[in-house]
């Protein structure tokens, strides 16, 4: 089962790209964040007769995740548990029914900028709920796949200019510490399984400013985390790097991992 997580940047604009994409990737599973488009909006017919199986949790112009599968899904969730107030579309599950189950928990973390302020505060609030949830998952003790764009950059070799990052949200220490308290329960990650020793990137984002992606001035903010039961059916992990080069394409590109399931 090949499961990849991709923030497409508004499912109108990178239809084209998404699609071509999917021809080629050979993906059974892909959360999507940032479709920026209400449920009702999303093109589901297009993916369908491609022979997707389509679960959205929409917001007008704004966020929103998606999963397309190619299996069959189930116990389908919307949201994340711990604030009934909150309003935006960040957070989607439901199980995968290959050769065995596996949950997936497709995310797009707030950003939090500018930091300090209320959208910091959301951000980390938003960072204590998914802990939360990220517990109970482990507690069933299936395998589990928590990915998405986390908007935070783990360590300064997911950076090619850390320094640049010190003051902004995605990197300020607090971002990071609640980051490694829900890696510290008891999640793999599955990019750093591939190389753990790796000293610069890969990169999963590069802004469509400043010449980033020409530059190599990338970020790595889309992560996979595995539960053991997860972590122990791994056959490969990759980053499609050469997605950022095609027409249109999203400022991130898709991360994805291979499981004996």
């Amino acid at each position: 089962m090949k499961i990849a997580t991709f923030n497409i940047n508004g499912i109108k604009a990178r239809i084209e790209a998404l699609t071509a994409w999917l021809e080629g990737a050979g993906a059974d599973v892909v959360v999507l964040q940032e479709i920026k488009s209400v449920d009702e909006g999303f093109p589901r017919e297009h993916f369908e007769d491609l022979g997707w199986t389509v679960e959205t949790h929409g917001q007008k112009g704004f966020n929103g995740v998606a999963i397309l599968s190619r299996l069959p899904l189930e116990d389908v969730m919307r949201g994340l548990p711990g604030d009934e107030g909150d309003e935006q579309a960040r957070y989607i599950e439901a199980t995968v029914i290959g050769e065995q189950a596996v949950r997936i928990a497709g995310l797009y973390l707030p950003n939090g900028n500018p930091a300090p302020g209320p959208k910091y505060d959301y951000k980390l609030a938003w960072m204590d709920r998914l802990q939360a949830r990220a517990a109970q998952l482990l507690t069933e003790e299936i395998p589990v796949v928590m990915m998405g764009d986390y908007n935070v950059i783990p360590q300064p070799r997911d950076a090619a200019r850390p320094e640049v990052w010190v003051d902004d949200a995605l990197f300020r220490p607090e971002s990071r510490a609640a980051f490694r308290r829900i890696e510290f329960q008891g999640w793999t990650e599955a990019v750093r399984m591939a190389d753990p020793y790796a000293t610069r990137g890969p990169f999963t984002f590069w802004d469509y400013q400043a010449g980033a992606w020409q530059k190599d001035n990338g970020i790595r903010i889309d992560h996979l985390l595995l539960s053991p039961q997860a972590a122990d059916l791994v056959e490969e992990t990759g980053v499609d790097r050469e997605a950022r080069a095609a027409d249109k394409p999203s400022d991130h590109v898709p991360v994805w991992v291979r499981l004996a399931a």
